[in-house]
């Protein structure tokens, strides 16, 4: 399975638990697929593929937004957070602040679509949960 399967398999699906999904791949050393869930436009996810698992990455703000009077308590707030957060995590990549996701490749393309809408649902509600410590 690889980006381009995926791209396919997504666009057929009319509508998945209510949602429906835009892809746009976007072109570079990595394949990387743009996923829009939804009315979810402002917060895509990011899809790659590579031979041990799909990775689903949603970027939430840059380091330069976070109210540094307020960063320790975010990061705090961020841990306690990961828990409670279904199948999604909270890392940085440079200096932006991300939700992700992993699968296996033999996922099903369900268990993919089920993923995409968690992380999608679940940076909505960092992003609510985190408004206090963003500038």
């Amino acid at each position: 399975m690889n980006t381009q399967d995926l791209a396919i398999r997504l666009s057929d699906i009319s509508s998945f638990e209510g949602y429906q999904f835009e892809c746009q791949p976007i072109p570079g050393e990595v394949e990387v697929l743009q996923i829009t869930v939804g009315e979810y436009e402002e917060i895509p996810a990011y899809l790659s593929v590579t031979d041990t698992q799909i990775l689903c990455i949603t970027y939430l703000f840059e380091e330069s937004g976070v109210r540094q009077d307020k960063r320790v308590r975010m990061l705090e707030e961020m841990l306690e957070l990961n828990i409670p957060m279904p199948l999604s995590s909270f890392s940085k990549i440079g200096d932006r602040y991300v939700i992700f996701g992993a699968l296996s490749v033999s996922s099903s393309i369900e268990d993919i679509c089920h993923e995409l809408i968690l992380l999608t649902e679940n940076a909505a509600e960092a992003l609510t949960a985190l408004e206090e410590f963003i500038s």
